[in-house]
């Protein structure tokens, strides 16, 4: 493989996974909120990602990851009888956002790690690619 596909590999992991972080980050920044400005409570948001292969990389089928779309979770809200919320309804029950506090937490500690586990990669092709130019002088 060339060090510049697996940088570039790497770097599309990177791009990727930083967006699962800000995702999952909105996602539990608006676990509460109850009424959004398109109205109704927040809703969810999910990363769809693809691996695309690499262009000149047909024999290796190497592929980098992008990102595809944001999309809105069709899980129903959570309802919850309260009604001196100003957000109640005729039955007093409030829907609050559909947002699983510990799956936004498992996809932050996993977007995290992969997070990592690019740089290293990003780390380890740098690092042999100044070897290489060293034993060449």
């Amino acid at each position: 493989m060339k060090l510049l596909s697996a940088l570039r590999i790497a770097g599309s992991g990177l791009m990727a996974q930083r967006v699962r972080l800000n995702i999952s980050s909105m996602n539990l920044a608006n676990a509460h909120v109850t009424r959004t400005a398109e109205g109704g409570p927040y809703r969810a948001k999910d990363v769809v990602l693809a691996a695309i292969p690499l262009e000149n990389e047909a024999k290796a089928k190497l592929s980098e990851v992008k990102v595809v779309e944001i999309v809105d979770d069709p899980s129903p809200f959570k309802e919850v009888y309260d009604p001196s919320h100003p957000d109640a309804d005729e039955r007093g029950m409030v829907k609050y956002p559909n947002v699983d506090i510990l799956t936004e937490m498992v996809e932050l500690l996993s977007a995290g790690r992969a997070y990592e586990a690019n740089l290293t990669v990003m780390n380890i092709t740098k690092t042999l690619a100044l070897k290489t130019l060293e034993i060449l002088r």
